[in-house]
């Protein structure tokens, strides 16, 4: 029951969402919309595929941040709802696609790029630079304690530790029922089902004591959490990738070469630095990506588009 309830509430926000990303219900249209995830990489990713689209084009871009979880902005994108979003080479692999879990990046991309255009009519864009894979975080206090390292150090423990995960990681694939069978973690009760903006308030207040966050999470560092290693090598590449309607590239083909000119241009300690400029510093999100993108040539000190031709894909 506790579990239909769920599935039910989730449901009927995915329809809410995708309603609510319906254009005519916004007064500020553009010619495409962009969304993104409900965390602060997402809220960044978006922001700077806006703002790079529409200094390299004379496209007008809707914004649609925090649209929800990947099934969310998966089924917005198949509506026609919305035109692009950032998506996690592993997430659309195993969560999405529903296939078994592969380790080599290359491999996964290049399957997910065919699967998306012939099954959905999405282009799989080439990777941002970077790769955001889920980070298994304790407090920092208990690693040094314990002298844990790694997740099979971690598991002698977690009988007596509390879980905190979202809702996606906890049901998906490549998600919590396959990382507690690789490596027997069994918790004291069930793991707490939590929104993703309160997992590290939630382990540094010790109502939790594991959580799934993300790589790149610019808090884990701030807050002297540590992070441990997955020394099985338990979770697929998670690379950052534009996901493209197919119709939208051949309505709009400038959109393709613009696009292509973010590819590799974010690594990982930089996508940090960004997150961390965010929720560490609070600046504004619109200002960091605009500085962001200056310092890599890719908008003049002036504001105007440095335009280039395609990288080789």
């Amino acid at each position: 029951m506790k579990r239909f309830l769920i599935f039910f509430i989730l449901t009927f926000t995915l329809v809410v969402a995708i309603a609510a990303c319906n254009p005519s219900a916004n007064n500020t249209t553009g010619d495409i919309v962009v969304a993104s995830k409900d965390f602060t990489a997402q809220d960044i990713l978006g922001e700077l595929l806006a703002q790079h689209i529409e200094a390299t084009t004379n496209l007008k871009v809707t914004r649609r941040p925090r649209l929800g979880g990947s099934f969310v902005c998966h089924n917005a994108i198949l509506a026609g709802k919305i035109d692009a979003y950032i998506e996690y080479t592993g997430t659309a692999f195993t969560g999405i696609l529903k296939q078994k879990t592969v380790n080599d990046p290359k491999v996964v991309y290049e399957k997910l790029k065919q699967i998306y255009a012939e099954k959905f009519n999405l282009e799989v864009m080439p990777s941002l630079g970077f790769e955001d894979t889920f980070a298994m975080v304790i407090r920092g206090e208990d690693a040094k304690k314990y002298n844990i390292q790694t997740l099979s150090q971690a598991a002698q423990y977690t009988p007596q530790w509390r879980g905190g995960f979202g809702y996606e990681f906890l049901e998906r694939e490549d998600g919590f029922p396959g990382l507690a069978k690789t490596y027997n973690l069994r918790f004291s009760k069930p793991p707490q089902i939590m929104d993703l903006g309160l997992i590290y308030r939630a382990l540094i207040q010790k109502q939790v004591d594991m959580v799934a966050g993300n790589s790149s999470d610019g808090q884990i560092a701030r807050l002297g959490l540590a992070v441990l290693k997955d020394d099985k090598q338990y979770f697929p590449p998670y690379e950052a990738t534009p996901i493209v309607r197919q119709a939208t590239l051949n309505k709009y083909p400038e959109l393709k070469s613009a696009i292509a000119q973010l590819s590799g241009k974010i690594s990982a300690d930089e996508m940090r630095q960004l997150n961390y400029l965010v929720e560490g510093e609070l600046r504004d999100i619109k200002e960091v990506v605009r500085e962001f993108l200056k310092s890599k040539g890719l908008i003049s000190r002036k504001g105007k588009a440095v335009r280039w031709a395609a990288p080789p894909t």
